[in-house]
């Protein structure tokens, strides 16, 4: 696990170590989980660049890759999904491979309380996301979003 220096980590949960970057002068909050959610593969796959916020109890359940860009505020509760399950009639869902994308937050983006983000989503720098939103698709920057799924509420000015 790469920690840069000057971070503060409480009591987290890691499956992969070697799957997470964490910059430098980043909090992250008790009780987060960070689980790559596959075999062993090189990594890391869950990148969190510099001055970013993590709040209490998020989850990032990876099997490609999250990027969350500097400066970055993620509130308590927020999940991370790059993955799903397999649809098929043909076979227990639980068994079918389905789609993967990465996430990517770009720079100063503040997530809300509990907002899911799910896979193949970029958010934009400056974007909000407010508190128990679902992400589904990508967010330009400096945008406002809202909702479940999110749509776009404002701009910011």
């Amino acid at each position: 696990m790469q920690i840069g220096e000057g971070t503060y980590l409480s009591k987290i949960k890691v499956t992969w170590p070697h799957q997470i970057s964490i910059g430098k002068n980043c909090v992250v909050e008790h009780s987060v989980y960070f689980k790559f959610d596959g075999i062993w593969k090189e990594g890391p796959s869950i990148i969190i660049e510099d001055d970013v916020f993590v709040g209490f109890g998020c989850e990032f359940n990876i099997k490609k890759k999250v990027v969350i860009g500097k400066d970055s505020l993620i509130g308590s509760g927020c999940k991370f999904v790059d993955h799903d399950h397999g649809i098929s009639l043909e076979d227990l869902m639980r068994n079918q491979i389905g789609p993967e994308a990465e996430i990517v937050l770009e720079e100063n983006v503040w997530l809300g309380t509990n907002v899911v983000v799910l896979k193949g989503v970029t958010i934009g720098n400056g974007a909000i996301i407010a508190a128990g939103s679902i992400v589904n698709k990508s967010i330009p920057p400096n945008e406002i979003w809202a909702g479940i799924p999110a749509k776009k509420i404002r701009d910011r000015k």
